[in-house]
């Protein structure tokens, strides 16, 4: 079997249920080592969504298809210290907490790109981390909602329909994604790494790109 075009590239995937793992599953079969870091006990909460086959998620199994895993608690001091040692020999770390979690808990982009100035950082979120809804929770039916893609879904007796699968979360994986393969060949330039951030919004808003223009065109 060849090797991935990702060979070597090191990628701590602190994401959860599916937009972020999503994309750490792309760069997993890209070739990337990709280590999803959960905490202890509970784990990402996909692991706790149906279907269940062999008392296993589907559904978690689904989307962090070739990664390598472990738990580590971020909140303790030793488990924050092990995090920093790993950020050391990593090339990308992935989140998709709310914007603010990482800084609460002393591991922001400053202060990893202190500690490995070569690091790539990237973020999902539904609004990003700039701007007045920076801090609010987003969820897939939002940026459906929000963007219009909802609006070209449904009959006219049921209104704005969300879509059967949650593009809205896929979307935002599939541009997290891109984000990181643009840093990764940045850094192949530059020698520094960089902040992704990708909003759920922005991905959704951007799909719409046709529609819109005919909308803002022709009305």
């Amino acid at each position: 079997m060849s090797k991935g075009s990702l060979e070597g590239i090191v990628v701590l995937d602190l994401t959860r249920v599916l937009a972020g793992p999503f994309s750490g599953q792309i760069l997993a079969d890209m070739g990337a080592h990709v280590i999803k870091i959960e905490q202890p006990v509970k784990g990402d909460d996909a692991r706790h969504m149906g279907p269940f086959q062999n008392e296993e998620s589907i559904y978690y199994i689904t989307n962090n298809r070739n990664k390598k895993g472990v738990t580590l608690n971020l909140k303790a001091p030793e488990g924050k210290q092990i995090f920093l040692e790993m950020v050391k020999k990593a090339d990308v770390v992935m989140e998709n907490y709310r914007p603010g979690t990482m800084e609460k808990l002393g591991l922001g982009y400053d202060v990893l790109k202190q500690t490995n100035p070569r690091i790539i950082y990237g973020s999902v979120s539904g609004f990003g981390h700039v701007g007045r809804y920076s801090r609010r929770p987003g969820y897939d039916i939002i940026a459906q909602a929000m963007s219009g893609i909802m609006s070209t879904t449904g009959w006219p007796q049921t209104g704005p329909t969300r879509t059967g699968t949650p593009l809205g979360d896929v979307l935002g994986g599939l541009w997290l994604t891109i984000g990181i393969l643009g840093a990764i060949q940045g850094r192949s330039v530059t020698g520094q790494g960089q902040k992704v951030d990708i909003a759920l919004i922005d991905a959704a808003v951007a799909t719409m790109a046709n529609i819109s223009m005919i909308y803002l065109t022709e009305g």
